[in-house]
């Protein structure tokens, strides 16, 4: 039995399944939570069915990647800083054919 009040974040295990999973919703007018598991699936509960679950608190994976399906060959490197001046569109370059509020 579950005495875990689902917090949006919080991340547990269900000792039955062995499954890893993070509350990523909570609605109360429909009494349901919403979780999302370490291979990316999504699953509703009921509350009822909420507080039959046998949950530890768990901490966050170190791979948070494992449910968007990337890897390292996907890792975003922290030095690499990008400006707007260093994009390019040609919308960029264009410029305006009348100004609003100036006068010849």
């Amino acid at each position: 039995m579950s005495d875990f009040y689902p917090k949006i974040g919080r991340w547990y295990q269900d000792l039955e399944t062995r499954a890893l999973f993070e509350i990523v919703a909570h609605d109360r007018e429909e009494s349901t939570v919403q979780v999302q598991f370490l291979d990316g699936e999504i699953a509703d509960f009921d509350v009822d069915t909420w507080a039959e679950l046998q949950l530890v608190a768990a901490a966050a994976p170190e791979d948070w990647r494992t449910a968007y399906e990337l890897d390292e060959s996907d890792a975003v490197d922290p030095d690499a800083v990008f400006h707007p001046t260093q994009w390019v569109s040609p919308v960029t370059e264009m410029e305006p054919d009348v100004v609003v509020a100036l006068e010849d």
